[in-house]
């Protein structure tokens, strides 16, 4: 039977856990005197008290939390963490409407980055650091925050990790989850505190610095800039940010074995090395591209392909050029990076390259088997064979991912006029990319898309953040049968 008391219980914790994440942006309302304080205190009051009351209501519960539990877990906590999440907006009244300020929460907790904001310099500092603490939050992911926490408190982790990370598992660099979790999070605040200081040392200030940081390694791609990273008219800039997406789109697992002095486990891995060539071979189409069609110079055009490739490939949606201005050519290859995203075990999200590269190999293999049928021609990853129900899990979560993609384009048409739009919304959104084609591109807002189409999204955001099967066997009758 469900232990349904556990499940209040777990969520009642994290509630209390983000309650008192909202004392950062309140400092900094505090700071900045920009009149949203009273708007944070209200709202971490009354998470913390949410939570605090599911904990008490569940103070007899088992503490065991089996694989259904962790399911529910995992797709409940993102809900609630928006519905609370969203009352810093509507508070200071820089969301005033609540479909769009949960549409701006769960696009930040799930580190999609599409917005409704076409303001966003007029904001007051508190909120819209709070804007990106979200994505940095959501990024590795919340439920694997409560990894390091919860054991604390005698709920177990394993099944939730399950549940968040579902498919392939990325390699796990300590035997324990909770030792895991917390090797994992000192690297995600190294890089932040990194990419921070090289920040500031390229002109930003720390305020815009420190954001930019946190949706970067988030693969977030939220700015303090309505124009994003191109308000920035600095190589250097635009290098760093580069770099650091670069690094949030890789398994963080290959991130600790490079720091902790084994690079060579990063350079042969297969996975890395698809990722860094499929970079390559976009960065060089749309460089020379951008050279033959537009006037900007060869550095120019170089650095403009290498950051949308980058920006778009890791699902972190940065923009410092609108590709929906370019070529039909050279937009339609920035399409086709929609469909791929980071590296498993990464904050990015999309397929996954690893996905991309064993539905690769194994098409190749299975011509080969047509031709010697009775050969037996395993798929190999990193020089291993991979086990079929690897491969048979990747058929159907790309078989899936493509059927969901085509049903709710043809679904959202009754919200937009034009198939481009749609279309782009719901290959951004089910990517967590942020910006999408048509009237969402990157120099637009998804302010004009109707109530009903942006709570649709929000669904599709939360079905890609965590990679369709944790969501869609809610919905299986079977799930809650005993």
């Amino acid at each position: 039977m469900l232990n349904v008391k556990i499940i209040i219980r777990t969520i009642g914790f994290l509630l209390i856990g983000e309650g008192l994440f909202m004392l950062l942006p309140l400092i900094v309302a505090s700071i900045y005197n920009d009149g949203d304080s009273m708007a944070f205190l209200y709202s971490l009051l009354i998470t913390i008290a949410a939570g605090a009351i599911s904990i008490a209501s569940t103070f007899k519960a088992k503490k065991n939390i089996g694989r259904r539990e962790g399911y529910v877990i995992v797709g409940s906590v993102w809900i609630c963490f928006s519905l609370f999440g969203s009352l810093p907006y509507l508070f200071s009244n820089s969301i005033p409407d609540y479909t769009n300020a949960f549409f701006e929460t769960m696009s930040g907790f799930t580190t999609t980055g599409s917005s409704i904001l076409n303001n966003i310099e007029e904001l007051p500092h508190g909120i819209i650091f709070w804007r990106s603490l979200t994505q940095w939050l959501g990024g590795m992911g919340i439920v694997v925050l409560s990894l390091a926490v919860l054991p604390a408190f005698g709920i177990g982790g394993m099944s939730l990790f399950a549940a968040e990370s579902p498919g392939i598992a990325p390699d796990k660099v300590n035997p324990k989850i909770k030792d895991t979790a917390k090797i994992l999070w000192n690297i995600y605040l190294m890089f932040t505190a990194a990419e921070t200081i090289l920040l500031m040392f390229g002109g930003m200030d720390f305020f815009d610095a420190i954001n930019h940081s946190f949706t970067t390694m988030a693969t977030g791609g939220y700015s303090t800039k309505q124009a994003s990273i191109a308000h920035w008219d600095s190589a250097y800039i635009h290098y760093i940010v580069i770099f650091f997406m670069i690094m949030a789109g890789t398994n963080f697992s290959l991130s600790f074995f490079a720091l902790t002095g084994k690079p060579r486990k990063m350079f042969k891995n297969e996975e890395y090395k698809f990722y860094l060539i499929f970079i390559g071979v976009a960065t060089a189409i749309l460089s020379i591209g951008l050279f033959i069609t537009s006037n900007l110079g060869i550095e120019r055009s170089f650095r403009d392909a290498l950051f949308q490739t980058v920006s778009i490939i890791t699902t972190t949606g940065y923009a410092t050029s609108d590709y929906i201005l370019w070529t039909p050519f050279l937009t339609a290859i920035i399409l086709m990076l929609f469909f791929i995203g980071g590296s498993t075990g990464s904050t990015g999200g999309g397929i996954k390259v690893m996905r991309i590269v064993l539905l690769i190999k194994n098409t190749y293999y299975e011509l080969r088997r047509l031709i010697h049928p009775n050969a037996i021609i395993p798929v190999r990853f990193n020089k291993k064979s991979v086990n079929q129900q690897i491969i048979t899990n990747v058929l159907a979560f790309f078989f899936l991912y493509i059927t969901v993609f085509f049903i709710s384009t043809l679904l959202f048409m009754m919200f937009v006029d034009d198939f481009e739009t749609a279309f782009g919304a719901v290959a951004t959104s089910l990517g967590n990319i942020g910006p999408g084609l048509g009237s969402v591109g990157p120099s637009s807002s998804f302010a004009h898309i109707p109530d009903g189409g942006k709570w649709f999204l929000t669904f599709l955001m939360l079905l890609g953040r965590l990679e369709l099967f944790t969501i869609i066997v809610l919905f299986s009758p079977s799930f809650w049968r005993r």
